[in-house]
């Protein structure tokens, strides 16, 4: 597979590759270049250069080609799905389904695009402006770079990619090392489909060098990354030296909240979609499971027998619910967070065994609200920590404990008590009666904390991929 700088697909300019594996078997799929510098540099020249010319590309024709590439999407949908899954570990069900989010998340932002509709402040709003209009109207940033992460790499470019380029920027695209071939793809795909040649592009290769080389040259006016807080926080550094607006949507070690009167049934098959899905490694995954002590013996009898029904295996295999994880390396990292939280008091009754990238769905009990799990430590995989907790006070103490803030949720009868807890919540997002891990399109996406600075999404991606210019008609009325 090869980067695509000036619409053009290219090896590296000192031919180095990097080896793409296949997790599941350790197999390698592909190569994809390793970027120099020189070659970063050149993609951000050349996207400079087309963003100009992108941009003048009227609202109603840019949205002709976004139709165009869903067009061609859906051609290679299954062959887009394989890879996917092949890269990534994930259950082909659910790259099925990630590969199926494509034309909805592109054609809500077209929607929104042809209705980005300006404000005018009209003459006599304030003293001294009787004969003065002002016209208020958002454009482009320029050129963006688009840091995108392993766990939904297709999902992020719908959230990231539609948005920069309909606005009229120019998309630099970083995938993720591990998992690039499916944005690769999709990438050659908006190129065939019309737009500007420079205007998309990919530039492949570690995240400490070729990521570091694109945040930090001068000529990229935004970045928006999701991924750790740590490159998070890094990247915001290189931005914060050239002034580059940021968006950033980092970790999360979202709690689970049941209380008393929660219905323990819905619960666990919520877990099972909270906390299950994509092997666990969901940004704003379920991943602290706080049970009210009256309830923990019937929820963790019902959450492991639902969980053992789960059939893990190969992620080729159509009968896979659960896949492995992105690397070996991800897996051993899940394998000490697991015995540290054992040493700290937790108990395993489930899984809590490793085989290569495969981690065992497992269930932690007896987890105290002193373990590193219960505040910081983000387990990224299919691990079930159950706390106890005596009053709903207490829940919200041990919630909002963590320096992240991105999402949470509560199970209880009573929506006065579910309204009370989700404002007490230190996070972005609040789920009632179902798991933290919702994300709709639509909704602005983003959390508090450590969690990341603004959000993605329908309602709220194009304040973040524009900027605001005011025209006045100065005494136009006189």
């Amino acid at each position: 597979m090869k980067m695509i700088i000036g619409g053009k697909a290219v090896e590296a300019s000192d031919q180095k590759t990097i080896d793409v594996t296949n997790p599941a078997t350790g197999q390698v799929i592909d190569t994809v270049p390793a970027a120099a510098k020189a070659d970063v540099d050149l993609a951000v020249e050349e996207a400079k250069k087309a963003q100009k010319i992108w941009a003048k590309v009227p609202v109603s024709e840019k949205v002709d080609i976004m139709y165009r590439f869903l067009e061609l999407v859906e051609a290679g949908k299954e062959d887009l799905a394989q890879t996917l899954s092949a890269e990534t570990g994930k259950p082909i069900v659910e790259a099925r389904a990630e590969i199926g989010n494509i034309p909805i998340a592109f054609k809500a932002f077209c929607e929104r695009a042809k209705h980005l509709y300006g404000e005018t402040i009209p003459a006599g709003l304030e003293p001294g402006q009787a004969n003065t209009v002002q016209i208020v109207k958002r454009e482009p940033i320029g050129v963006i770079a688009c840091v995108i992460p392993f766990n939904f790499p297709c999902d992020l470019f719908d959230q990231k990619i539609a948005p920069t380029l309909l606005a009229g920027n120019a998309a630099i695209v970083k995938p993720s090392t591990d998992n690039p071939l499916t944005l690769c793809k999709l990438t050659a795909m908006l190129v065939k489909a019309g737009v500007t040649d420079g205007a998309i592009e990919i530039i492949t290769g570690r995240g400490s060098t070729v990521g570091g080389w694109l945040c930090g040259n001068p000529d990229v006016h935004a970045i928006t990354l999701t991924g750790s807080t740590e490159v998070g926080i890094e990247t915001a550094k290189t931005a914060a030296d050239h002034l580059a607006h940021i968006a950033l949507e980092l970790g999360g070690n979202d709690a689970f909240i049941v209380l008393e009167d929660g219905d323990v049934d819905l619960a666990v098959e919520e877990l099972i979609w909270g906390r299950m899905y994509n092997t666990g490694q969901v940004c704003c995954a379920s991943k602290r499971f706080l049970i009210h002590q009256s309830r923990a013996e019937e929820f963790t009898e019902k959450a492991v027998a639902r969980i053992k029904q789960l059939k893990q295996g190969m992620p080729s295999d159509e009968a896979t619910q659960i896949g492995c994880l992105i690397s070996e390396k991800a897996a051993k990292t899940v394998e000490e967070q697991i015995a540290l939280t054992v040493k700290q008091g937790g108990k395993v009754i489930l899984g809590g065994k490793r085989n290569g990238a495969f981690i065992e769905p497992t269930v932690i009990t007896g987890v105290p609200k002193s373990a590193d799990v219960a505040t910081d430590m983000e387990i990224f995989g299919p691990v079930v920590p159950i706390i106890t907790f005596e009053t709903e006070e207490e829940a919200i103490e041990i919630a909002n404990s963590s320096k992240f803030g991105l999402c949470g949720c509560v199970f209880t009868e009573n929506m006065k008590t579910a309204l009370r807890v989700c404002n007490a919540l230190e996070c972005g997002g609040t789920v009632i009666n179902g798991a933290s891990f919702f994300r709709s399109f639509e909704m602005p996406f983003g959390g508090y904390k450590y969690s990341g600075i603004g959000t993605e999404g329908v309602m709220s991606t194009f304040d973040e991929v524009t900027r605001t210019k005011t025209i006045v008609l100065k005494n136009i009325l006189a």
